[in-house]
C-alpha cells in the first residue's frame, strides 16, 4: 500500500515522560505516539523528529515526521492521539508533506525557552514546569553573561557524552532573557536559538551562567571552557523542570 510522509507539530509536559526517544519499558514521549498508532491504526511507524529531550523537559513546538499509509485519515490520526493523551500530549497541527522532508535535518533552528522563578513564589503547580532559584535576578546582568555562547563554537565543555557523539561545533543565533513578570521580576525567562543542541546542553549553559552570576566561578569562566573544550571536564547543570523546546523553523 503506498504511504506518505505526514508531519505533526505538537506538545507535551516532559515530567509525565522518561524522556523522549523510544525505550524498552518505559514510558516516553515518542514510544507512547508510536503505541497508539500501532493500536489504534495496526500500523507501526517510526517517527523522525526535530531533536529528543531529556527526561523532564517539555515542548511547546516539537515537530516530528513519519510515514503513513495512505487510506489512513489524517483527521482521525489528531483525533486518536489527542483523545487516548490527553493532559500528556496535544497535536496542534497535522498534514502531508512532500516525501523528502525530514523534521530533524531540513531544521534551520530551534529555540528553547527556560524559565527560572524565585522559589518561595512558586506554586505547587508550578514545580514541574519552572526552575527554582535562590534570589532574584538582574536580567541585564544575566544577558550580558549568557552572551559569551553566541557564535559558532565547540561546545564539548557545555555537553553530557552522548552514545551517538557527533560534532560538536553549533552556532547560537540569539539569547533573549527578560522578566515574565516585569512588575515583580521573580521569574526570568531565556531564550536560546541556535542551528542545533548537543545532549543536554541548554541545562549546562544556564546552569555555568548562573554559577557565574552567583560568583561561584569566575567571570571569564564561560569563555575558559569554550576556548578549552573538553567532554569530559566538571559540568554545571540547571534543573530540567524549567526547560522547554520552544519552536523549531524550516525553510
Amino acid at each position: 500500500m503506498k504511504k506518505r510522509n505526514v508531519k505533526i507539530i505538537y506538545q507535551y509536559d516532559g515530567s509525565k515522560f522518561y524522556g523522549f526517544q523510544r525505550q524498552n519499558g518505559t514510558k516516553t514521549v515518542q514510544g507512547e505516539i508510536e503505541k497508539v498508532i500501532s493500536k489504534t491504526f495496526f500500523q507501526k511507524i517510526n517517527m523522525i523528529s526535530s531533536g529528543r529531550t531529556d527526561k523532564g523537559v517539555h515542548a511547546i513546538g516539537q515537530v516530528s515526521n513519519f510515514m503513513l499509509n495512505e487510506n489512513i485519515p489524517l483527521d482521525a490520526v489528531k483525533k486518536q492521539l489527542n483523545k487516548q493523551l490527553k493532559g500528556e500530549i496535544r497535536i496542534l497541527d497535522i498534514k502531508e508533506i512532500d516525501e523528502n522532508f525530514n523534521s530533524r535535518f531540513n531544521a534551520q533552528n530551534r529555540t528553547y525557552l527556560y524559565m527560572m522563578k524565585v522559589e518561595d513564589k512558586i506554586t505547587p503547580f508550578e514545580a514541574n514546569y519552572v526552575t527554582a532559584i535562590k534570589e532574584r535576578i538582574n536580567v541585564d546582568k544575566f544577558q550580558k553573561i549568557m552572551e559569551d555562547f553566541i557564535g559558532k563554537h565547540d561546545f564539548s565543555s557545555f555537553m553530557k557524552k552522548d552514545k551517538a557523539y557527533r560534532n560538536p561545533v553549533r552556532e547560537i543565533f540569539f539569547i533573549k532573557c527578560y522578566y515574565y513578570e516585569k512588575d515583580k521580576k521573580n521569574q526570568i525567562n531565556i531564550e536560546i536559538c541556535g542551528n542545533g543542541f548537543l545532549k543536554t546542553m541548554v541545562r549546562i549553559m544556564v546552569g555555568s551562567a548562573l554559577a557565574v552570576y552567583f560568583e561561584k566561578e569566575e567571570k571569564n569562566y564561560i569563555k575558559k571552557k569554550l576556548e578549552n573544550p573538553d567532554v569530559d571536564g566538571k559540568k554545571i547543570l540547571a534543573g530540567s523542570e524549567g526547560l522547554y523546546l520552544y519552536k523549531v523553523n524550516y525553510k
